[in-house]
């Protein structure tokens, strides 16, 4: 049976230390933007304010109509942009097909740009000079830093090559010198990578689609999975694979508590970006 890796409790951990530094820091803001009625949207906007308050970081929750026009969007993300009480700011994705989520996305202050997005913090974190990156990628590493999975050498796959998990968590890996290997909806025997992992990351967005047999005996797995089914919330990958694997993250209570945490932080590395004198 695997060793579960508990992201609630390290997620705990976290909080406070951002807690602790918001008091030394000061007033800290954070502002997110959410197009549309979004159920699973709405719930993710719900939990980050509510984290933001309780680590004393000061939140504002801007909800627009679906039909918002993109000029209406930009509008008000270069608002919040001159806003100087405002260190963070966060746009809900997916946005509605009217709407271009890049130029969106580029239109964030790169200093403020939680989410680690916008082409300038990419950018950074492709040449391997990591400034503000994803919270669910950095959440990842921490888990596996703080259960001491050796990463240096190790055999990395990750499932999913999404610009907000799959691609940067395959940077943050390649930096701490794993051997990684990005598979996909066209990798053609996605069995026989997983199988070679030492580390399995798996972000997909497919209910189940690693199975117990595709996993390597020992090997620490790391369901980024969050889908909602008639049997409740299910990962990416079966919940049997804990009988196989040496580590593996539940779902709930894995990488979900740790992105959140995560952001807070960044909204705190952020603040701190922008009160460098220079």
């Amino acid at each position: 049976m695997a060793t579960v890796l508990d992201g609630k409790t390290l997620a705990e951990r976290v909080r406070a230390e951002v807690a602790a530094s918001v008091s030394d820091v000061g007033e800290v803001g954070l502002a997110t933007i959410l197009v549309g009625e979004d159920p699973a949207s709405q719930i993710y906007i719900r939990r980050k304010h509510e984290a933001a308050e309780e680590v004393g970081i000061r939140s504002v929750d801007v909800r627009l109509a679906e039909e918002t026009t993109q000029e209406e969007l930009l509008d008000q993300v270069a608002a919040l942009n001159r806003d100087p009480s405002i260190n963070g700011v966060l746009v809900q994705l997916p946005l509605p097909g009217h709407v271009d989520e890049a130029a969106v996305i580029r239109a964030i202050d790169p200093d403020k740009d939680v989410d680690g997005l916008h082409p300038l913090n990419a950018g950074q974190l492709f040449l391997g000079r990591p400034r503000l990156v994803g919270a669910t990628p950095v959440g990842i590493m921490e888990l596996l830093l703080a259960y001491r999975v050796e990463l240096k050498g190790a055999k990395a796959v990750v499932v999913g090559r999404s610009d907000i998990v799959g691609k940067p968590v395959a940077l943050l890996l390649l930096q701490q010198h794993a051997t990684v290997t990005i598979c996909h909806s066209r990798t053609r025997d996605l069995e026989s990578e997983t199988l070679e992992a030492d580390v399995l990351v798996v972000a997909a967005g497919h209910a189940a689609l690693v199975t117990a047999d595709m996993v390597k005996g020992g090997s620490t797995v790391v369901d980024v999975g969050m889908n909602r089914t008639d049997a409740g919330l299910v990962g990416d990958v079966d919940a049997a694979a804990m009988d196989v694997a040496g580590y593996m993250t539940p779902v709930p209570g894995g990488v979900g508590p740790m992105t959140i945490a995560c952001l807070l932080r960044n909204t705190v590395t952020a603040t701190r970006l922008q009160r460098v004198v220079v």
